[in-house]
């Protein structure tokens, strides 16, 4: 192998390590932003409970309920973390059932 080729390998290994330099560097950059920003996320965690404000990082409340047709319904449906139709509420999932059963659009009345 010739010098010159070895010096070309060398070349080009070389920037190749240079780009991944400057990829870590920018990753390492993001990841230190992100570190602060938690820090930051904690300070106002520990101060709302330092100052009495706790409620605000305990789960909500149960929405409100209505009476409607004679029965007590939600008046905002509880979210569930799940995406499937079987987590809404049997109102919703019979309505959903409706409009997926549908062979066009559906207006309502």
């Amino acid at each position: 192998m010739t010098d010159s080729v070895m010096l070309g390998r060398i070349a080009a290994r070389r920037a190749e390590l240079d780009l991944l330099e400057e990829e870590l560097a920018k990753r390492l950059a993001d990841v230190r932003v992100e570190r602060a920003e938690l820090v930051v996320a904690e300070r106002v965690v520990q101060r709302i409970s330092e100052q009495g404000f706790g409620e605000y990082l305990s789960p909500a409340p149960a929405p409100p309920e209505a009476q409607v047709g004679g029965r007590s319904v939600l008046l905002i449906p509880a979210r569930v973390g799940s995406l499937d139709a079987e987590a809404l509420p049997p109102d919703y999932q019979r309505i959903l059932a409706i409009v997926r059963d549908a062979a066009g659009p559906v207006k309502v009345k």
